[in-house]
């Protein structure tokens, strides 16, 4: 392996873990910031707190979503790279993080918002949400 390829892959390695950390990021946000709305609802017995949560609870899901999708894009760069070189990616130029070609292998967006390592933290925290919501009116 060619020395501009191992380091094409260190540098798109880098993007993969940022995006991973990204993601964990958001779920920790998630998980905080609704819990705190819900301790105000359940606290003081209004609902609304309640209601306001489901707006970053669903914008962070989305973003969660954003972020798995950029990862799959990047790892599938890293895959052309390390199979084909850092030279002879679809023609592009030497260290490029260009991914559109790969948008076909990534899936869609929405595609990625059902992927279990992102609906599984942001659906529970919906549904704890709507549960408070009804609990407390």
């Amino acid at each position: 392996m060619h020395d501009q390829t191992t380091e094409h892959l260190k540098l798109i390695q880098a993007v993969i873990a940022r995006m991973a950390g990204n993601s964990f990021l958001l779920k920790g946000w998630t998980v905080t910031l609704s819990a705190a709305l819900l301790a105000l609802a359940a606290k003081d017995a209004d609902r609304s707190f309640a209601l306001v949560a489901l707006y970053p609870a669903a914008a962070f899901w989305g973003l969660d979503a954003y972020y798995l999708r950029q990862e799959r894009l990047f790892r599938a760069l890293y895959d052309d790279v390390r199979r084909r070189g850092w030279d002879a990616v679809g023609g592009l130029e030497p260290f490029s993080l260009a991914t559109k070609a790969y948008t076909k292998e990534a899936g869609a967006w929405g595609s990625a918002l059902w992927r279990p390592t992102v609906v599984f933290v942001h659906a529970v925290v919906l549904a704890t949400i709507v549960l408070v919501f009804v609990l407390t009116g």
